[in-house]
């Protein structure tokens, strides 16, 4: 009974028992569990923010991101160099395995304000799943402001706009 393999014993947790190569009870048996399993991955709230923010400006309709005040004070920041903030207008709270984002848009003038927050919650979430592995659990949308076609905008056109 000494010989027998330590893989195949009952509590070995992580183990695997028999019908491969030996390359997987290898990698296991050494470290403890499967390589992808050993450790933690944080993600900071800043990381989800910029990913929401950067998925939300690709939307058709979507003028700038924040509040009037936030969009002002942003203008300042872009100008200095390594100040530009793609997470203006998102928040969001990261937990281990889900997140919840708020959004505040500002949205072109003559949109279906529906389908341009539909558009923002569903690139939104598409990206923020793919890129960080988290459970979206909501986003809310605030539209702060409709942005006129004959109002000066607060930043640079070819910056706050993206289509």
């Amino acid at each position: 009974m000494t010989d027998s393999p330590q893989r195949n014993r009952p509590d070995n947790p992580g183990s695997v028992s028999g019908g491969d190569d030996g390359r997987q009870s290898q990698l296991t048996k050494r470290g403890g569990g499967a390589p992808a399993t050993r450790g933690r991955t944080t993600i900071a709230d800043g990381v989800v923010e910029k990913i929401a923010g950067m998925a939300a400006r690709d939307v058709v309709g979507v003028h700038a991101m924040g509040s009037g005040l936030s969009r002002t004070f942003g203008a300042v920041r872009d100008r200095v160099p390594g100040g530009k903030s793609v997470s203006r207008g998102v928040k969001a709270e990261v937990g281990e395995s889900q997140t919840a984002l708020d959004l505040e848009i500002v949205v072109d003038y003559g949109v279906a304000i529906s389908e341009v927050a539909r558009d923002v919650r569903e690139n939104v979430i598409a990206a923020v799943e793919r890129m960080t592995g988290l459970e979206v659990v909501e986003v809310n949308i605030a539209v702060s402001d409709v942005k006129l076609p004959d109002e000066d905008d607060d930043e640079d056109e070819s910056e706050s706009r993206v289509q």
